[in-house]
């Protein structure tokens, strides 16, 4: 809420009316209390891997936020760590890594955003998994062509379990 304010404000030259500041709140509750979809399989997925990985949750955005899904969706239960990053570039990875004392290839980063959450992860040495999911900011557009030893790809969370048999 508190960007679109300030963007608002910077692309009327400091000219917007608090008639249309107050849309924006009205706007910015009416998304906070929208509730959290859980992506068909991915709790199944959780609750199985849950007993012989230790799963993190690695995001991006505003803290307060990330951690109001998380907790709205049900699914907090299955993580052992939740990590929510400013950015998801090579860099932050590494200090997720760091962060959990283990080595880059020990690290699989399963998501749906090639740019953010497969490259990094695999330039660093580290294994990802790409979910491709019919929404996506076009920020994270990538080329979704990637040839490396430690990438795979599934078209629904379910068949990650078949990758873990």
């Amino acid at each position: 809420m508190l960007s679109m304010i300030e963007t608002a404000i910077r692309i009327s030259d400091n000219s917007i009316s608090s008639q249309s500041l107050g849309q924006i709140v009205i706007l910015g509750k009416e998304m906070l209390n929208k509730p959290v979809v859980v992506i068909d399989g991915v709790e199944e997925v959780l609750k199985l891997l849950r007993t012989s990985y230790r799963l993190v949750m690695a995001t991006k955005g505003d803290l307060l936020d990330q951690e109001r899904k998380l907790k709205k969706s049900g699914l907090e239960k299955y993580f052992h760590h939740t990590e929510v990053m400013s950015e998801k570039k090579q860099s932050d990875y590494e200090k997720l890594i760091k962060h959990l004392d283990i080595k880059p290839d020990e690290f699989l980063m399963i998501g749906n955003s090639i740019k953010s959450d497969i490259l990094p992860v695999l330039n660093i040495g580290g294994h990802g998994i790409h979910i491709p999911y019919h929404l996506h900011w076009a920020h994270d557009q990538a080329d979704t062509n990637v040839d490396h030893p430690q990438f795979d790809r599934v078209d629904k969370a379910i068949n990650l379990l078949s990758l873990f048999e």
